[in-house]
């Protein structure tokens, strides 16, 4: 019994170190490999994203789109807001933990002041109290953070599954998912990775209309979502004056990440 105990010990040491290993790994890349993008040519992987734009593309529409639009169409409304409630509340203490990161102290205060409102009247997240009573939600990511302290986006990536990123906030989204998220600490293996599915497909269902807005906006979809993701990137990181920037749930597109409404992709289409 005591053997296994120390067995179970070391190996989530060695797990954690790994861990550790990996972020520090990618933290380097984001220096060496951010001096690869310029400000003519923020995107000289190009001809790779592409092709991983296309892959994601056809997974979306054979499999991804489909469930998310079967489950927006049996789940009553107030399911699936409560749901999407729940892990806009999970979310939101990535946000403070880099709220902190960044020394934006009253903004840690509110938000995780939201955590705790919401996480307790409002039932685990699951009814958005503190929206209700005129509260403001925000985002921050490590992305955001790493900005803040001076590090460049880097090259324009394109994520297989996840979508418009840069090395960056590629790193950034690295970091927040095995650090931040409270998903990562459930230790149960199949309970972790079923929230994890249940969470991408209440992301997908949220974005179902901006997507269609976004594969009619533009001649060149690709193009059109790599402009407007990194110059929404770019205005959360100068957090745009800290009153510009809409963090709302409808602001979100195709990623995790915080993308257009659908008000913006037709302007920008424009």
């Amino acid at each position: 019994m005591l053997n296994d105990f120390k067995f179970n010990l070391l190996d989530n040491n060695i797990m954690k170190l790994s861990k550790l290993f990996h972020t520090l790994t990618l933290c380097v890349l984001v220096l060496l490999i951010g001096g690869c993008a310029t400000t003519q040519n923020p995107d000289p992987l190009e001809t790779m994203n592409r092709g991983i734009y296309k892959f994601n593309t056809v997974v979306d529409d054979a499999v991804v789109k489909p469930v998310a639009k079967g489950y927006k169409a049996v789940a009553p409304s107030f399911v699936v807001k409560g749901i999407n409630n729940f892990f806009n509340n999970l979310r939101d203490v990535i946000t403070v933990i880099n709220d902190l990161l960044q020394f934006k102290i009253k903004h840690a205060a509110n938000d995780a002041g939201r955590v705790a409102i919401n996480s307790t009247v409002g039932l685990l997240g699951f009814i958005d109290v503190h929206s209700m009573s005129g509260g403001e939600r925000r985002k921050e990511d490590f992305g955001q953070t790493l900005g803040h302290w001076g590090v460049g986006s880097g090259a324009y990536i394109v994520i297989p599954f996840f979508g418009p990123s840069s090395i960056r906030d590629g790193v950034g989204l690295v970091a927040d998912t095995l650090y931040f998220d409270p998903i990562s600490y459930i230790t149960d293996v199949r309970t972790r990775n079923q929230v994890r599915l249940a969470q991408f497909t209440d992301a997908r269902t949220e974005l179902l209309n901006a997507s269609d807005i976004l594969n009619e906006a533009s001649i060149d979809p690709y193009a059109f979502q790599r402009d407007a993701y990194l110059q929404y990137r770019q205005g959360l990181v100068e957090d745009a004056d800290g009153s510009t920037v809409d963090y709302s749930d409808e602001n979100l597109l195709s990623d995790g990440f915080q993308p257009y409404s659908d008000d913006e992709i037709v302007s920008l289409a424009n």
